[in-house]
This record gives C-alpha cells, sequence and structure tokens, in this order.
C-alpha cells in the first residue's frame, strides 16, 4: 500500500527529503567557475544530468538555498561569467567532494580547501579538477530561474565544447568503461552509492527488434506469485513466441517431465511447480528455454 502526500499541503522540507530519497541515484557534477576577477570556485551539484547531443545539453541547478533563500557563489559566478567546467565524481574523490560542499565564505579557493589539484581548461576559464576522470568544458547557453523563493531551481543548461578523458578508463572504441570509471552517486540523507562490482549489470536493449511483451505470456505466467516483474521483463522481451517443436523440446527437460508423474496436485499447484522451473532457468541464463516452459500445457492430476 502506498502512502500519499499532497506536494501543495507538505512543508518544503519534507518534500525535498522525498525528491531526493526518491529521485535517485543522482549523478554528481563538480562545477568550476570563476568570478569576474578570475577567483576560482567549486561546488558539486547532483540536481544535475544529460540532455542532448545536437546540441551537447547539460544541466545542472544551483539551487536557492531553502534556509534563507540565498544563491549560492556558483550561480552568481555563472552569471558574470558563464562558462564551467564539470568534472565527473569516483569513489576516490567521495570526501573530497564532500568537504568541498562546505559553505566557505565568498573567495575561498575551494579547490585548496578539499586538497584537489588545479588544471587549466583549454576553452574557457574555470579550472578543471585533475583527479577527475572525465571533466567537460563548457559554454553557458542560458539559465532559467524557476522561483523567487528559498528552494527554488536554478537550471543552467550548459553546452560541451570540450571532453577530457583519463586514458586508463576509455575502451578501444574511446567508450567510457563503467567497471573501471567507479562513479559514485546521490542518494536521500547522507547516503551515496558506488558504481562498481555487483552493482553494475546489463540489460539487453530491445531498441532495432521485435519483442512479443509480457500480454502475449499465458495468464498464470502473468500471474504468478513466483516470477518477478523482471522476471516477466525477460520474457516478454523475446522476439517471437516458441514453435510447437520448442514446447515439446521443453517437455522433454527432466524436471518438467516429472510434472506428469505428480500425482495428486492441482492445476494450481502443478504451475507453481512450472513457475519454479522456468525461474531457475532464467536465473542459469536459459532464456529460450524458460520462455518455451512457458507454453506447456499442464494436465489435470
Amino acid at each position: 500500500m502506498h502512502k500519499t502526500f499532497d506536494a501543495s499541503v507538505i512543508g518544503q522540507n519534507e518534500l525535498h527529503r522525498l525528491i531526493l530519497g526518491g529521485i535517485a541515484p543522482r549523478p554528481i557534477a563538480l562545477a568550476s567557475t570563476v568570478d569576474a576577477d578570475g577567483v576560482p570556485n567549486l561546488s558539486p551539484f547532483s540536481f544535475f544530468n544529460a540532455f542532448g547531443v545536437n546540441p551537447s545539453t547539460i544541466i545542472f541547478s544551483p539551487a536557492r538555498r531553502a534556509r534563507n533563500n540565498t544563491t549560492k557563489d556558483t550561480f552568481e559566478n555563472l552569471k558574470l561569467v558563464p562558462e564551467v567546467c564539470i568534472n565527473a565524481v569516483t569513489y576516490n574523490m567521495v570526501e573530497q567532494i564532500s568537504l568541498a560542499s562546505a559553505e566557505f565564505p565568498k573567495g575561498v579557493n575551494e579547490f585548496e580547501k578539499a586538497g584537489f589539484t588545479m588544471v587549466n581548461s583549454e576553452n574557457i576559464r574555470p579550472l578543471r579538477v585533475l583527479e577527475s576522470p572525465v571533466q567537460w568544458e563548457c559554454k553557458v547557453r542560458d539559465i532559467i530561474e524557476t522561483g523567487t523563493g528559498g528552494g527554488a531551481a536554478n537550471l543552467v543548461i550548459c553546452e560541451v565544447l570540450m571532453v577530457h578523458v583519463e586514458e586508463s578508463v576509455l575502451t578501444s572504441s574511446n567508450s567510457i568503461d563503467p567497471t573501471l570509471v567507479d562513479l559514485v552517486g546521490r542518494m536521500g540523507g547522507e547516503y551515496y552509492v558506488r558504481a562498481n562490482g555487483s552493482a553494475l549489470f546489463e540489460v539487453a536493449k530491445p531498441l532495432n527488434k521485435p519483442v512479443i511483451g509480457v500480454d502475449m505470456l499465458p495468464q498464470h505466467i502473468r500471474t504468478s506469485e513466483i516470477l518477478t516483474g523482471n522476471d516477466l521483463g525477460v520474457l516478454g522481451s523475446s522476439e517471437m513466441l516458441p514453435s510447437i517443436e520448442q514446447i515439446n523440446s521443453a517437455m522433454l527437460l527432466p524436471e518438467i517431465a516429472k510434472l506428469d508423474d505428480s500425482l495428486g496436485l492441482s492445476i494450481t499447484e502443478k504451475q507453481k511447480l512450472l513457475h519454479k522451473i522456468i525461474k531457475n532457468l532464467l536465473t542459469k541464463k536459459m532464456r529460450q528455454e524458460a520462455l518455451n516452459a512457458c507454453f506447456i500445457p499442464i494436465a489435470k492430476a
């Protein structure tokens, strides 16, 4: 059962906690800017993502402070010098970027406070963070202020001019290898998430092939208490329904053949046993065999 919150009724703090906890993990932009005198500023923002490549569009939001409705140095700098270097954040940097988020007085160099190394950019005035494996030099195309009250977003719409990538995280095709870059994301409260190890998994994209969809599976499969939504998604991603020959072949599997010998069991009970077999086949990555088994007719005891 879901508990419902009316966004127009609950307080800003409660809504903010729900947003941060439920819209996650969020990538982190470690944004480097300068003021009119060239004084550097460095601050992390997790209201951040990429939105297109033609033209390249990256947006982050240095929101107004909820407690006193003041704006951040990053935001003020961007209005004076509309350039920013957005640096990716890895696990080895996470304590430093947390330190950089502290509210130091204006004019204090967060590079030095957080212990990061400053590197000159090629096309913009803000500095790059040497420790970051991926750095985007950007110009600011637009800034959209969504409101004037505390907590209002300031959408900084950026266009990428240059990308600097540490060679050790690149594949031979110049893609960034997610198993090597070790990025972190922001969760709610004081929680972060590390995109590495067992946290990484692959899901095949059905972009350029036909799929049957979950609705084409037998009803007892769709309503199974054993097969999860993810299991149904895998089965529904199959390109075509199994042939009679494939279904007959599945009936010869030893564990399925035993179902006919399960005397005294109802059809529902046999279906549950079949669902367990299908789930086991999916666990073993035997997707076609699992799909074939879905269409096996269950005989009455």
